[in-house]
């Protein structure tokens, strides 16, 4: 089935999914179906709330046999982002603040080109932060980036601190850097540093290299060396996306 120019609304104002959707050239895959499904579902094509077209209808626009649907659906359904209810059909889950990092989730096991995008303006972003931070920063600026980092140590063995503390010291960063635009960038996509971060948390060295990369940052920010901190920061890109990688097990992550 091919995508028309004005496809039909239903009442609650999203497009008929069936309609959006186009036949899977290769040979089909669960994978491949869930990618296609989940490339509208993160679009904004269907709302939350949403029920989904039957197994049938979806099988015939994309051109593969149901089992690959169903396969896809039920993947989908572990990850939280629809919701399988017998008798009743698939319908995409409310909670629309939860379904980013679940889609980067997603994206990134899958090797998705927009995640992939995403994770490659990330790098590039903190760069940036960290150059700007270092031009910038203050001394009560500084003392605000040893309090989180401060904290990563202190953490021990809470994952969930360590990764807290985390984000607050890149986030932070960012204020620091005192451009609104970048800053606003760089928290509109947290929910990718925290999916990055929950991916490779339990991987070997994790901790001590984020540590020792974050001191690098930390340091020269502190002597207002915006060269030294843009180097830092581009080699614990680099260093977090070489983790990301071997957690995912694929090499085809930007590595910045």
């Amino acid at each position: 089935m091919t995508v028309t120019s004005q496809p039909d609304q239903h009442p609650s104002g999203s497009p008929d999914l069936a309609q959006l959707l186009r036949p899977v050239v290769r040979e089909s895959s669960v994978s491949e179906v869930a990618k296609r499904l989940l490339d509208h579902l993160s679009a904004g094509d269907i709302k939350p709330g949403t029920r989904l077209p039957a197994e049938r209808q979806l099988a015939e626009a994309l051109g593969v046999a149901r089992s690959s649907v169903r396969g896809a659906l039920s993947a989908l359904d572990v990850l939280g982002i629809i919701e399988i209810r017998p008798g009743s059909g698939s319908y995409v889950r409310e909670g629309t603040s939860e379904f980013l990092p679940r889609a980067i989730n997603w994206g990134l096991m899958l090797g998705q080109r927009r995640t992939q995008d995403l994770v490659e303006v990330r790098t590039h972003m903190e760069g940036v932060s960290a150059r700007l931070a270092a031009e910038r920063a203050t001394e009560e600026d500084v003392a605000r980036l040893e309090e989180h980092l401060q904290r990563m140590r202190d953490a021990g063995t809470d994952v969930a601190a360590f990764i807290d503390a985390d984000i607050a010291f890149h986030l932070e960063t960012a204020n620091i850097a005192r451009n609104s635009v970048l800053s606003d960038i760089l928290h509109s996509i947290r929910a990718l540093l925290q999916v990055w971060m929950e991916r490779v948390s339990d991987l070997e060295g994790t901790v001590s290299g984020t540590l020792c990369e974050h001191d690098a940052v930390l340091d020269a920010i502190r002597a207002h060396d915006p060269d030294a901190a843009n180097e830092a920061m581009a080699e614990h890109m680099r260093m977090a996306n070489a983790r990301l990688r071997e957690s995912i097990g694929s090499d085809e992550q930007p590595t910045g």
